[in-house]
């Protein structure tokens, strides 16, 4: 899709015609560079012709894609002003900042969240233009500022009447509605999945109940409150956005839930969405970079956080090391996890969102370690464990330890055992929204590939069939 502009752009003319790239020439620079990012676009000379010569500006990624594939032949940055786009739509930037003032930092979230969220599961919508455009190296400034300065001065905020009346005077009552919004949303995220109904409706509270509150009046105490009930929501629906698959949408709400943290002055909450940031690297396969991410959740809450707490970091920062390959700081790290939660006593003032975090979560992600790690004695060892008491609270996860499990026991040569397992795990994904329970069921599948014709393993795929076909 497109708009048009005023007649023609000529910057965009001017430009090409310095960097000799013909129309078709650049539209396939486009359209590459958009597949790299998970993009099917089909540009071709007519629709570059129809940029320079009519003003047609091309929707969501596009403009940025062709900043980048001038920049690309000229061996430097092409700003979107440069090439006449800098009225495109701005949403690929939106949620990205890290703003140091705080009033810019609530400009920042409440433009995230006023965004149309529609399309995150209707396969439309901003969601789906920005699709593949998570980048690691995006969590690089926020962390590094969350490092040097984990608290804002004042958070105090006197609001103007606008054209659209008074602004709402936010009290502690305001903040507990929305810290009871998240509680729920804890539960109905693990219970039903981020793709969920129910789990569907964060963002919208974000929207409606989050953000006139960010932009009200409150004084330094509420107002610290408000920015940490805000940044447990948003980090949830980053959390929901992930679980669905939407990493994009992700990395943007996790970014705003660490610029609300500081703002909160809540250094052990910035940790937990470090440490979601860490995970979700870690499973994009970045590893290193999963582990600079849970190491900067562990550096400034040292002397502060929770002995669970602190184990959960520490959990967090032994996946990204396996996931890069490095048992040795895989294992010393799951040890010094054990070892704070050993620490851990039923009257310390832990976190509400750390609620899920026990002896049997500790099992199920050191087993994934070790499946990383390829050691499948570990894995059915600590598996074992964290299937020992499965609860109706936590479905997805208990449905993606089965998993593991049956890897586990596939890779420990048990055929029959490991179909057991995936046609347990199969039945929990009925019963869920969630796009990584769907992958880590793939992923068992491919690894079933090798004994295809075996009946059990026909078996297994055929039930799977409909969790596979079944609308993202």
């Amino acid at each position: 899709m497109s708009r048009e502009l005023r007649g023609p752009n000529e910057k965009l003319g001017a430009v090409l015609a310095l960097a000799g790239i013909s129309n078709a020439g650049l539209a396939r620079r486009v359209n590459d560079l958009g597949a790299q990012r998970g993009l099917t676009l089909r540009y071709d000379k007519t629709s570059v012709a129809r940029w320079v010569s009519k003003g047609m500006v091309p929707q969501g990624a596009a403009p940025h894609l062709i900043a980048a594939a001038i920049g690309q032949k000229l061996g430097r940055p092409v700003p979107l002003h440069e090439i006449g786009l800098a009225d495109a739509d701005p949403a690929p930037e939106v949620g990205l900042a890290f703003p140091r003032d705080v009033r810019a930092a609530v400009k920042a979230a409440t433009e995230l969240y006023r965004l149309d969220l529609a399309g995150r599961r209707a396969g439309g919508g901003i969601w789906q233009s920005l699709a593949g455009s998570f980048a690691v190296s995006a969590y690089a400034t926020p962390a590094s500022r969350w490092l040097i300065t984990p608290a804002d001065s004042s958070v105090a905020r006197e609001a103007h009447t606008t054209d659209e009346g008074a602004p709402q005077k936010v009290g502690h009552s305001d903040v507990l509605k929305l810290r009871e919004a998240a509680e729920d949303a804890r539960r109905w995220d693990s219970k039903y999945g981020g793709g969920d109904w129910r789990s569907s409706m964060v963002p919208e509270c974000l929207r409606v109940d989050a953000a006139p509150l960010l932009l009200g009046s409150y004084s330094d105490d509420v107002g610290r409150s408000l920015f940490g009930a805000s940044a447990e929501l948003t980090r949830l629906a980053g959390w929901m956005a992930f679980d669905t698959g939407q990493q994009e949408a992700a990395q943007r709400y996790y970014i705003q839930a660490l610029r609300l943290a500081r703002a909160a002055a809540d250094v052990p909450l910035g940790g937990y969405v470090l440490a979601s940031m860490s995970l979700q690297a870690t499973y994009r396969g970045f590893g290193d970079e999963g582990v600079d991410l849970a190491q900067a959740a562990l550096e400034r809450n040292r002397s502060l956080a929770t002995a669970r707490t602190m184990s959960f970091f520490r959990l967090v920062e032994a996946r990204a090391h396996a996931r890069a390959g490095d048992a040795q700081a895989a294992g010393a790290a799951l040890r010094a996890a054990e070892g704070w939660l050993e620490r851990a006593r039923d009257g310390d003032s832990d976190p509400s969102w750390l609620g899920f975090y026990s002896y049997d979560r500790f099992a199920a992600d050191a087993a994934e370690c070790y499946r990383d790690l390829k050691a499948p004695r570990q894995v059915r060892r600590f598996t074992e464990q964290a299937l020992s008491r499965p609860t109706e609270e936590f479905v997805r996860s208990h449905g993606l330890r089965l998993v593991v499990s049956a890897v586990a026991e596939l890779e420990s040569g048990n055929l029959d055992a490991a179909c057991e397992q995936g046609t347990r795990a199969l039945e929990v994904a009925g019963r869920i929204s969630s796009a990584r329970t769907t992958e880590y069921v793939k992923d068992l599948l491919h690894r079933l590939e090798p004994y295809g014709d075996e009946p059990r393993v026909v078996e297994l795929r055929e039930r799977a069939r409909p969790l596979l076909m079944a609308p993202a």
